[in-house]
């Protein structure tokens, strides 16, 4: 079901998802121009300046995952450029994380998706175990096993598991939709749909 996502538009899944469901605007692209990606979350949790669980996750996780992390602070980097190697190596289609990386030059040069809240050079300890296999808290939005994660330069949307295949047909819709329809069209129900607004609003301008 993942592959069906890989050229559905953040914006189109953020229009039929609503906010709940879209990542807050600092969880963003580390280098550009960064590829679509789209796949299962696994998510893993990460205690403040400790990032073992998501070194873990990165032999653990299957090919085409993204791997999406809860930081508990922004002072350690969560990865570094081996890190993301690895990663790239097994398949893993990208990193979302709550949370900051290092060896950015590395990590761009290589290609590997990167969404995060920034970069730091100081790396985090690898003691603290917590499951694996259990939601996470990553940008605002609670992310489960399972659920497809697409990110691009507008943003990262959650699709719950269990609504995938539905929100999947609805995308595909309102894409076709927007195609067939020209700018000219756009434009005069855009109108419409703004004086109508308006109107209701008590403007008479």
């Amino acid at each position: 079901m993942d592959d069906g996502f890989a050229d559905i538009p953040t914006t189109t899944l953020a229009d039929i998802l609503g906010r709940g469901q879209v990542l807050d605007h600092g969880v963003r692209p580390l280098w550009a121009p960064l590829p679509r990606i789209a796949g299962p979350a696994y998510p893993v949790r990460c205690p403040p300046g400790d990032n073992l669980m998501l070194h873990a996750a990165i032999h653990r996780a299957p090919a085409g995952s993204v791997i999406v992390a809860e930081s508990g602070d922004l002072d350690y980097a969560l990865a570094g450029g081996n890190v993301c190697a690895t990663a790239q190596r097994r398949g893993i289609a990208g990193f979302v994380l709550d949370g900051v990386i290092r060896d950015l030059m590395e990590v761009r040069e290589m290609r590997f998706p990167v969404y995060a809240r920034g970069v730091i050079p100081i790396p985090g300890t690898k003691a603290a175990v917590t499951p694996l296999g259990e939601p996470a808290q990553c940008g605002g939005v609670t992310i489960a096993p399972g659920d497809i994660v697409v990110a691009d330069e507008e943003g990262v949307v959650v699709v719950p598991a269990g609504t995938a295949e539905q929100v999947l047909a609805d995308a595909r819709k309102r894409l076709a939709k927007e195609e067939a329809q020209t700018l000219d069209d756009w434009a005069q129900a855009h109108r419409a749909k703004v004086d109508a607004a308006l109107a209701a609003g008590g403007f008479s301008g």
